[in-house]
């Protein structure tokens, strides 16, 4: 009722989450920081009801926090959900990206299906509509399209990249650097973010990408090696998180679920606009912009 009155618990996540926050950040929660929580109620529901429409939301409940939302309290919190951007598709129609060959579809990509607020349901939307499509481009592409003749350098370099990181030594600690990007993301680039946090969150962030490269790979073999996999995909998401808060850090505005307390309106005039992010030759972030295609419907400010 505080936050959206008409809509009530149908209104858009990015509202309800910051509604969550907000409870928890003014002391009606449980708890606080990242641990905080409030509660959820769907005891007046009933067990008939419940068991009929949310068997799974009642059993993610039991098994995860042992409670039944039959009868208790389930305590709830945002969290991280959805990637809203992605990979650059220069065509929505085969799904292409700006590299020949390479297409990307679902939550790697950027169609854009949900400009900055996902609604419920349409990430299913992008995942059938979109991938039908990308299946006949790349069904066509392939047909008039030869394998390029592979230079025995570029294999070298791969294989001696994996071979490196399987040799390197170091007394970084794989877990310790991985909770503290979750705990700096949540806390700076997270549901409420503004000019300082989303510096610092930057700043830390580019601090832990360089010790990444002090962490040991433990495990030396070369058959399903997860501890490999783990220490490739958290430099992968160290990169993301990084270029996450940068591209925050220059919107100097709220739009969906980038919410600035510093900026809390929309600004369409100098922010209507998609965030493009590269690495120029010396590997340093280069932050370009595209304007957004108005179709059928122009941007007009959402009210509840």
């Amino acid at each position: 009722k505080r936050y959206a009155p008409d809509k009530m618990e149908l209104a858009p996540r990015d509202i309800v989450s910051r509604a969550i926050e907000t409870e928890i950040r003014e002391g009606r929660g449980v708890g606080t920081g990242a641990r905080g929580y409030v509660y959820l109620d769907l005891r007046h529901l009933g067990e008939e009801k419940i068991k009929e429409r949310l068997p799974q939301v009642r059993q993610l409940a039991i098994d995860f926090e042992g409670v039944d939302p039959v009868k208790d309290l389930v305590p709830i919190r945002p969290s991280a959900h959805y990637c809203m951007g992605g990979i650059h598709i220069t065509n929505y129609k085969t799904l292409e990206t700006t590299l020949k060959g390479l297409y990307a579809v679902g939550e790697c990509a950027c169609v854009s299906v949900h400009g900055a607020n996902r609604l419920g349901g349409n990430s299913l939307t992008e995942l059938i509509v979109f991938g039908k499509y990308c299946g006949i481009a790349v069904r066509e592409f392939v047909k008039e399209t030869d394998f390029v003749s592979a230079k025995e350098i570029e294999g070298k370099k791969s294989e001696e990249f994996i071979e490196n990181l399987l040799k390197r030594e170091g007394k970084e600690n794989l877990a310790e650097i991985r909770a503290q990007m979750g705990e700096v993301t949540w806390a700076k680039v997270g549901i409420f973010r503004d000019e300082k946090s989303l510096k610092e969150a930057y700043e830390e962030l580019t601090e832990l990408l360089e010790r990444w490269k002090n962490i040991p790979v433990i495990d030396k073999s070369k058959v399903f090696n997860t501890n490999l996999i783990e220490v490739l995909e958290l430099r992968n998401m160290l990169e993301i998180a990084r270029v996450v808060a940068y591209s925050a850090l220059h919107r100097r505005e709220s739009r969906g679920g980038h919410s600035r307390e510093d900026y809390p309106q929309r600004d369409d005039k100098n922010f209507l606009k998609h965030s493009l992010v590269y690495y120029d030759q010396k590997g340093n972030i280069k932050l370009e912009y595209i304007p957004v295609k108005i179709t059928k419907y122009k941007p007009e400010e959402r009210k509840y």
